[in-house]
């Protein structure tokens, strides 16, 4: 196993900006410890964490810890893990960094950098139900052989919409996202009523986009951009 899922971590260079904005969406501020030496600030909406970081991190990184991180690199080799950088070390917190076969940011940490948050389990923002994080890929077989290395299970290919594998797990859903509209990764809602809360983000000012697959329908589906340039998409809920 790579370890338990911590956070999304993304380069927020105005993160007061991008601060507002989630919260303005209903995500709630958590606690954080004083790892890390840059401005620093996590949000929740008790699913999805997000870790803005002011520092230039690479973004987005899904980021896991694992305790006593040092000791367990050869248990990492072993998952096929190809490390781009590596910080251990007694005088320093220790982690490491790696792609999967699609480019995604993967980072390891030795212990947690906030408190954990106490949300209802039925507390939903303005989003919806944080379904999954989107990876966009060209094909499936080399990312389902990754991600089962390190834990998650593969579901049964869709193709309700466009072509998607979901990958499961305790902390984190993945899903890889076959589209060519799709060129970044993206945080995946989903609301029975999504036209509904569609129609509230654009009376409260919200720039919807149509950056998503052709086969999902506008008036239902869309996607918002942070001001860090995360992407949020917003979809209706499909039987």
């Amino acid at each position: 196993m790579i370890g338990q899922f911590l956070e999304i971590s993304v380069h927020a260079p105005e993160i007061l900006d991008s601060l507002t904005f989630y919260e303005s969406l209903g995500f709630q501020q958590v606690p954080v410890n004083e790892t890390w030496t840059h401005h620093y600030a996590v949000i929740t909406d008790g699913r999805l964490t997000l870790g803005l970081h002011q520092a230039p991190i690479k973004s987005p990184t899904l980021t896991f810890v694992k305790a006593d991180l040092a000791k367990h690199l050869d248990e990492l080799r072993a998952l096929e893990l190809v490390f781009e950088q590596e910080k251990l070390g007694s005088d320093e917190f220790n982690e490491v960094t790696c792609l999967d076969p699609n480019g995604q940011h993967i980072r390891v940490l030795e212990a947690r950098t906030f408190s954990p948050a106490d949300i209802s389990p039925s507390f939903r923002s303005t989003c919806g139900y944080f379904v999954e994080y989107g990876i966009p890929v060209k094909e499936f077989t080399q990312g389902i052989t990754f991600w089962e290395r390190c834990g998650l299970i593969a579901m049964e290919p869709e193709s309700t919409s466009f072509d998607r594998v979901a990958m499961t797990s305790d902390h984190l859903d993945i899903g890889l996202h076959r589209s060519r509209a799709l060129r970044q990764p993206v945080l995946v809602f989903e609301d029975d009523e999504m036209h509904t809360k569609l129609q509230i983000l654009k009376d409260r000012g919200f720039a919807l986009s149509d950056e998503m697959p052709d086969a999902l329908d506008e008036s239902c589906n869309a996607v918002i951009i942070a001001p860090e340039g995360t992407r949020l998409l917003l979809m209706q809920t499909t039987s």
